[in-house]
Parts: structure tokens; C-alpha cells; sequence
């Protein structure tokens, strides 16, 4: 009877402990959230797929970044080749610096589902994604985040936190591949200029309206 009594307190224990780790990530997630307006700093992007049991990564990226809520963003790529995505609140603009080409979209409920939401968007996630903790890995309490909406090109999204900030995202689609994401330099709450993301239409691009 001692030992089985030893036994529930070690499972009960075990269990608490379990349950704190669990609340960790979304409490960390929330408190960011409610308190970050705006945020820049630098990332990295590699894509990694499944095949034949072996993970093989591929298309190797980097950049940087700059936010403000609830939809204006700068989203840079530096490398392997240069492309903006820019979002000033009502349009989102794609450029190719190589083909000089600017394909402009309404953002309208664009951001909705899509990972962008999860930084860029409302404080309201609930709306668009379901929430639940997905357990500690690589030193980083983990949030799964998967789309409510049936027509969304990704199947859930993990972002990794540590010390109330996320450090990494995952992006899994509907084709089975993972968009690996990690951020550098996480600049809370920096001062922006009213005109930051501004988009100016580069001299002589082709422009593509959706």
C-alpha cells in the first residue's frame, strides 16, 4: 500500500509538472502577443521534405524583417535572391528585383489563416487557428497552431518560444513539405517611422494587379 501511494504521488507530481510545461508555450505566446505592436529582426529559411524516411533540406534563404499590428510588414530576402513582400495595411506588394516585377493584391482577410497572421495579424488567433501546446523541444516550449478554414495551404504551424518571444516556426503544407523558420536579433516594440512601410514602386517595374 506505501509503494502504490508512492507511486500515484510520483504520477500526480509527474502530471503537474507535465501540465505546467503545457501552459507554458501559450501563456508565453499570449503575453507576446498582447504586448508586441511592432518587432523587426533578421531570419533564416530552409525547406524540408520526407522522402523515402530521410529528411532532405533544400532552398536555403535569409533575410529580414518588420512589423507593425495589425498588417503592415516588411519582408525581406536577401539571399539566394532579392524579393520584397510589403504590406501597408490594405495591399500586399510582391517584388522581384530581378525581374522587376510587382504583383499587387488586397490584403483584405489575405493574412487570415496564413502563418503571416500568426506575426503580422490581429491579436484574435482563436478566429482563425486552433491552439494547443505541442510539448519542449531544442531548449524552446512549442505551439501548435492549425488553420480553421478548410482552403488553407498549410496543415498546422508550430512556433517555438523561449523567453516569451518566438525563435523558430514550422510550416507544414498540404504537399507535405516543411517550411523551417529561425529568427535573429527579435527587436521588440522598436521606434517606426508613420511611413515604413510605405510600398515605393520601384522605376520601370512591371506591375501585376490580383
Amino acid at each position: 500500500m506505501k509503494q502504490w501511494k508512492m507511486m500515484a504521488a510520483l504520477a500526480a507530481s509527474s502530471l503537474l509538472v507535465s501540465l505546467s510545461v503545457q501552459a507554458a508555450a501559450l501563456d508565453q505566446f499570449k503575453t507576446f502577443a498582447a504586448g508586441t505592436k511592432a518587432a523587426k529582426g533578421e531570419f533564416t529559411q530552409k525547406q524540408v521534405k520526407t522522402v523515402d524516411g530521410a529528411s532532405k533540406t533544400s532552398n536555403s534563404a535569409s533575410g529580414t524583417f518588420v512589423f507593425s499590428r495589425p498588417g503592415k510588414f516588411i519582408w525581406s530576402y536577401m539571399k539566394p535572391y532579392e524579393q520584397v513582400l510589403q504590406a501597408d495595411g490594405e495591399k500586399l506588394y510582391i517584388y522581384d528585383k530581378d525581374l522587376n516585377q510587382v504583383t499587387v493584391k488586397k490584403l483584405g482577410d489575405a493574412l487570415g489563416s496564413s502563418p503571416a497572421a500568426i506575426l503580422f495579424g490581429s491579436n484574435d488567433l482563436d478566429k482563425n487557428f486552433t491552439l494547443s501546446e505541442a510539448g519542449t523541444r531544442d531548449g524552446m516550449e512549442w505551439l501548435k497552431a492549425v488553420p480553421k478554414t478548410k482552403d488553407s495551404s498549410f496543415e498546422q504551424i508550430l512556433i517555438g518560444l523561449r523567453n516569451g518571444q518566438p525563435e523558430a516556426m514550422e510550416l507544414k503544407d498540404n504537399f507535405g513539405a516543411t517550411s523551417v523558420l529561425a529568427f535573429q536579433k527579435f527587436e521588440k516594440n522598436p521606434a517606426l517611422n508613420a511611413g515604413s512601410f510605405k510600398f515605393v514602386m520601384p522605376k520601370g517595374a512591371d506591375v501585376i494587379n490580383n
